[in-house]
């Protein structure tokens, strides 16, 4: 009689899956591949000052969100520092003598707070993008209202050439400045439903600059040394490297005083030029705990460079600790970008585990090579079932 139960009991089981496999195949809601998929992975994309027409227009904005949900994303991160300007209304850069600027939707809503709520309605992961760090252009009034914020040469000069042109540096070594950034990152967490903070390849220092009357003081009275002529010094370069890693620390720390659970994300360079070359010791935030998520830019255009970067050992070790995944470019204007190289690039990062954050959103249509259409396509097949991002526990 148990034998009999037992085979009865196993075939009313699988009537009972086959028909929910039926049933969920038919809606469109049960996926193999999904099921099998246990490991979230990061597929995300950045909104920057080019996606100012999109992120100011509510309709526009939830159109492009229900667009990233439909093609299985889960993450965004929109900028909200770039400039020398605070992409939000911002009491604490208007304290700082920021008035003339102040970054408003269409309808005079909060970009922000619209943004994010629309996201979290979409189940998507909202978290905001330091993009310009340390960085600003001279003509902004954050550089001209505190000059002596401003770090140096050996020759004096204050200013060098970075993708966004011409730019100043805020000295990270002065207490003011890291006073300064760590308000502005504390106003985002603690007045927006955001779920973490990114700091990117700017939150560093061109190995050039810390020649100015604060930091070799401050050099010289901790080492008993002159700083160096050479930047490339190894002992210099540490130094410096270090001071901006205690500032990170300590930022870490104070983000998580607010939000224990926010996530602490950096979206650096490449190891070897992140850290000789702008002082960057991301490999040792890692080390350390500072970092709760990384997204290394390698932006290349062949297959080969790209695997390359990929696969150095300093990303495997992220991999271990912590969610890692490789920024993708999908387009400048001036410059267009595949589909195909989108694609293939995509896919060597997935095989190795590793997530995917596309450089930027207007660009993953427009801007292009093939019609919209192809393009949408081409994403749906790089993730063709969802991969859940669970919003951080609210503290």
């Amino acid at each position: 009689m148990r034998q009999f139960w037992r085979k009865s009991w196993n075939r009313l089981l699988i009537l009972f899956l086959g028909a929910l496999l039926i049933v969920g195949v038919y809606q469109g809601g049960f996926n193999l591949a999904a099921v099998s998929q246990t490991r979230s992975e990061v597929r995300g994309v950045w909104l920057t000052s080019n996606d100012a027409d999109i992120v100011r227009d509510r309709p526009k904005l939830q159109d492009a969100l229900t667009q990233l949900r439909q093609l299985n994303f889960n993450t965004i991160y929109p900028v909200v520092w770039n400039a020398g300007y605070a992409m939000y209304p911002s009491a604490v850069a208007q304290q700082t003598g920021i008035q003339s600027f102040v970054y408003r939707g269409l309808e005079g809503q909060d970009i922000l707070a619209d943004l994010t709520a629309q996201a979290h309605a979409q189940g998507l992961l909202v978290i905001p993008w330091f993009e310009f760090g340390f960085m600003a252009p001279p003509t902004s009034e954050l550089a001209l209202k505190h000059p002596d914020w401003l770090t140096q040469q050996q020759d004096g000069t204050q200013t060098s050439i970075s993708a966004a042109g011409e730019v100043v540096w805020l000295n990270p070594f002065r207490p003011e400045v890291q006073r300064f950034i760590t308000d502005l990152v504390l106003e985002i967490i603690t007045q927006y439903d955001v779920d973490g903070i990114q700091f990117d390849d700017h939150t560093s220092l061109p190995r050039e600059f810390g020649y100015d009357r604060y930091t070799i003081s401050l050099y010289q009275q901790e080492t008993h040394k002159t700083p160096p002529a050479s930047v490339a010094d190894p002992d210099w370069v540490r130094w410096r490297a270090n001071k901006i890693t205690a500032f990170m620390a300590q930022l870490n720390r104070a983000v998580k005083a607010h939000k224990p659970h926010a996530i602490f994300s950096v979206s650096p360079n490449y190891y070897d030029f992140a850290y000789k070359m702008h002082l960057q010791d991301w490999l040792g935030w890692v080390q350390q705990n500072i970092v709760d998520e990384l997204i290394v830019q390698v932006y290349r255009p062949n297959l080969e460079s790209f695997i390359a970067q990929i696969t150095l050992p300093e990303i495997q070790t992220a991999q271990q600790k912590i969610p890692t995944g490789i920024g993708i470019l999908t387009g400048l204007r001036n410059s267009p970008v595949s589909i195909a190289q989108i694609q293939s690039q995509s896919r060597a990062a997935q095989s190795r585990g590793l997530g995917v954050t596309f450089f930027y959103y207007e660009s993953l249509w427009d801007y292009a090579p093939e019609p919209i259409e192809q393009r949408k396509a081409g994403f749906q097949t790089l993730f063709p079932y969802p991969s859940i991002r669970y919003r951080p526990v609210a503290s």
